[in-house]
């Protein structure tokens, strides 16, 4: 007799997840989404505002930097890619996947203040780092009054 883990949310994390594709496939069906913007996973993010700049880090572990896509166009960042699936090893009597495989895809509207010019993106140890710096502020200029 073979001893099984009991996973008491497991259930219920099951039909959460048949529910948001229901849900996203109707929106798509609507014209509410884009067919593109679907995902299979979505990495995790740590949003940071620093007074110069934002970074944002992202998990893709196994994943290629490389083969990530961002783009930054009307104040929206939206970042792409994915981790390709590791082949079945032909030996194993049993399997369990837990590390998502897929296409991922995130999006973030930012503020007016960026510098969209001066993005930019470096990954290691499978963390994606995206630094945004912040437009310089316009300093207060003060204007003489002259006697006429």
């Amino acid at each position: 007799m073979a001893l099984a883990r009991y996973e008491p949310w497991d259930v219920l994390n099951q039909l959460h997840r048949q529910i948001n594709r229901v849900f996203d496939s109707q929106a798509a069906a609507n014209g509410l989404g884009d067919s593109s913007a679907t995902a299979d996973w979505i990495p995790p993010a740590d949003i940071a505002e620093y007074k110069d700049r934002f970074v944002l880090k992202f998990d893709v572990p196994g994943v290629n930097v490389s083969a990530i896509d961002i783009t930054l166009d009307q104040g929206v960042l939206t970042i792409g890619g994915q981790r390709e699936q590791e082949a079945a090893d032909a030996g194993a009597e049993r399997t369990r996947v837990e590390r998502p495989q897929g296409r991922f895809y995130r999006r973030f509207t930012l503020p007016d203040t960026v510098d969209a010019a001066a993005v930019r993106a470096a990954g290691r140890n499978g963390i994606l780092e995206v630094t945004i710096p912040k437009q310089p502020k316009a300093q207060p200029r003060r204007i003489e009054v002259s006697v006429a």
